[in-house]
Parts: structure tokens; C-alpha cells; sequence
């Protein structure tokens, strides 16, 4: 299993919600595809400024860590929606101190459950976010800008061979999904 489907500067994700879990395991199971892990618990800590500068801007910073898989990441999105970059981290409670320490403070911490899946140059992941529900992103990181279109394309034709369309797609965030039920809930 090849870390290489998460280089690049730029991400081509294409997010749907998913009616149906068993129906999507389903078309997946009938296509050539790699697991890269499933059912991997994954809690995000999302920061920003006091001032929520990050969020004006179009970016957030997070360190997810996942489990059982072990793996954690410092991850920075925006201000181009396809521009997201993540580096692997081994002390994910440093991490944190650290942006802590330079002013940053927690937004949000949310909680998820995630597959992973490689088809070809593409990878998917299979999410349930409790109380939200499930949702598959469709995605390709690059350091091309100008493959951007072309995968977009490509990615979308993935997704239909799934019974997803435009119709299905999911525009908000992960961070503002939790966000909005958080509000709901108070």
C-alpha cells in the first residue's frame, strides 16, 4: 500500500452523502480496488485564532490522529478549496502544544470514522460522522494545478459507476457539518 495517493499540494475531492452504506460496499467490492484501512477512528482537532482568522481566510490547521491505525497528521487546507497539504507527525500532544503555544486555540474537536480505499490513482474514503451520517469522498492529491480539471472529470465518472451524482453532492466541510450540528444541539 502506497502512501504516494496522499502527495501533492492541491486535492481533487468530490464529497457525496450516502444513502446506503451496504449499496456502496457493494459496487466496491465489484471493482479492482486496495484497502488501505477500514473502520479507523479518527479524532480532529481543528484551530484557529482567537479571532477566528483562519476561518476568515479560507484555511484551517488540524491534527488528526487515527486509531487503530496509529497514524497522525498536521493537516492545512485553503484558502483554494483544492489546496490541502499534510505532513505525517509522531508526537500528535507536541503538535498541539505547540500551536497552543503560538497563539492558536481548539475550534472544534470532531470525531469520525473512516475507510480508505485506493482504485487506481484515486483513493476513497467511506465516512460515518456520528448524528450526521455517511459520506464518500471521491479524491487525487497532486502537485499539478493544471490537472486539476482532468481529474475532476475523471473523479466524477468514478463516483457515478456508485450511483452518485450531482444531486448527492455533499459542498460543506467536515469542520462546518460539525459546526452546524454543535449549534443545533445547544
Amino acid at each position: 500500500m502506497s502512501h504516494e495517493h496522499f502527495k501533492g499540494k492541491y486535492e481533487v475531492e468530490l464529497k457525496y452523502r450516502v444513502s446506503c452504506k451496504d449499496a456502496f460496499l457493494r459496487v466496491l467490492n465489484s471493482i479492482e480496488h486496495q484497502i488501505m484501512l477500514e473502520e479507523n477512528a479518527e479524532t480532529d482537532w481543528y484551530f484557529d485564532t482567537h479571532d477566528m482568522g483562519l476561518k476568515q481566510q479560507n484555511k484551517t490547521v488540524s491534527i488528526r490522529e487515527m486509531e487503530p491505525s496509529g497514524i497522525k497528521l498536521w493537516i492545512v487546507k485553503g484558502p483554494e478549496s483544492d489546496r490541502c497539504e499534510a505532513t505525517n507527525i509522531t508526537n500528535s500532544a507536541a503538535a498541539k502544544s505547540m500551536l497552543e503555544n503560538m497563539g492558536y486555540q481548539v475550534r472544534l474537536i470532531a470525531r469520525k470514522v473512516r475507510s480508505i480505499y485506493f482504485v487506481g490513482k484515486f483513493h476513497i474514503t467511506l465516512d460515518y460522522l456520528p448524528e450526521i451520517g455517511y459520506f464518500a469522498e471521491f479524491a487525487i492529491m497532486t502537485d499539478d494545478e493544471h490537472a486539476l480539471d482532468g481529474y475532476r472529470t475523471e473523479l466524477q465518472s468514478l463516483s457515478a459507476q456508485f450511483g452518485l451524482s450531482e444531486r448527492d453532492i455533499e459542498h460543506s466541510s467536515y469542520l462546518t457539518l460539525f459546526e452546524q450540528r454543535t449549534q443545533q444541539t445547544c
